[in-house]
């Protein structure tokens, strides 16, 4: 049985939310057979789609509430941000017995290539069949919105600032129209030759506190982002730690020189790039600085970051990262 009325029968233990908008319309397309292949792994469950942004979050919040112990996303990296948000709260998980699967089916899906979380549906709800959790890190920020009110909210993969919101921002204006990959390196195209470098003041932990002119900053749970960037080849998601990858000023030729280097691993090695380890990271600006959270484009600095530790259990591969 689907719905998208919170107004609905009780939710039994296993729940499904589904985002079939995500892949250009591709999971909307997919949920039926999905949901076929689902119910001879698991027999009866509820499941709810989205119909508008922000339903993901809702749905979760209510199936937590109504007693679920799994809730899966079907959807893309966006879609399952929105489902993790709707797990926690300000405080921290809402039940933390709860965990959280994931069949991913989306523009980026950068999140499962960091859990080996297989992006074929079969294999994906083998994973969740077989029931093996592995506890992951969250990142809560706290940021300005376009409205200029002060915001919170968690991220499972990744927050950069500097190119990495205007990507996103141009990504979204196209509507992913040439699926993950493509939408993401020609709005990364862009977004470089129009780019204003910015100066911000950032802060980790106690050991860095600095003036920096910057490319992208990007606080890092996860390894890849951007529909395939591999901009933390270093980040685990469950060892309490953001790894921060800081792109200094680079000319526009050097950019595409090294631009293969953002795919291939070897971000690292670029002298104007720096790698740290931090649990928490502070940033601010004189100039608009826009953020780029989980692949959505939600504000601007001033923000405030901070780690949550084994925040939620996810159903995933035993091998790490």
């Amino acid at each position: 049985m689907n719905t998208s009325c919170p107004s609905c029968d009780l939710v039994r233990e296993m729940v499904f939310i589904v985002n079939p908008h995500a892949a250009r319309g591709a999971v909307g397309k997919n949920w039926p057979q999905i949901r076929e292949l689902a119910e001879k792994h698991f027999g009866g469950f509820k499941s709810f789609v989205t119909a508008a942004p922000g339903e993901a979050t809702q749905f979760a919040r209510l199936a937590v509430s109504q007693g679920a112990q799994s809730v899966v996303c079907v959807g893309g990296d966006g879609t399952l941000n929105e489902v993790i948000n709707g797990l926690m709260s300000e405080e921290g998980p809402r039940n933390p017995d709860v965990h959280i699967g994931f069949i991913p089916n989306g523009t980026g899906c950068d999140f499962r290539k960091t859990l080996l979380i297989p992006k074929n549906p079969k294999d994906a709800l083998k994973i969740i069949e077989g029931g093996r959790t592995r506890p992951i890190d969250l990142g809560r920020l706290r940021y300005v919105d376009h409205k200029g009110e002060t915001r919170t909210r968690y991220f499972h993969n990744l927050t950069s600032f500097g190119l990495g919101g205007e990507v996103d921002e141009r990504v979204n204006k196209s509507g992913k129209k040439l699926g993950g990959f493509l939408s993401f390196i020609i709005a990364t195209l862009v977004s470089l030759v129009l780019y204003e470098k910015k100066s911000i003041h950032l802060r980790v932990d106690d050991h860095f506190d600095e003036e920096v002119a910057v490319l992208n900053v990007a606080v890092a749970n996860g390894q890849y982002h951007g529909g395939g960037m591999w901009v933390a080849p270093g980040a685990n998601p469950s060892d309490g730690m953001f790894h921060v990858t800081i792109i200094g000023e680079l000319s526009l030729p050097e950019v595409f020189y090294h631009l293969p280097k953002l795919y291939n691993g070897k971000i690292l090695q670029v002298k104007q790039v720096r790698s740290l380890t931090g649990r928490k990271v502070e940033a601010v600006s004189d100039a608009r600085v826009l953020l780029d959270v989980d692949g959505e484009q939600p504000g601007c600095l001033p923000v405030k970051i901070e780690i949550v530790p084994s925040a939620l259990r996810i159903l995933g591969p035993e091998t790490r990262p």
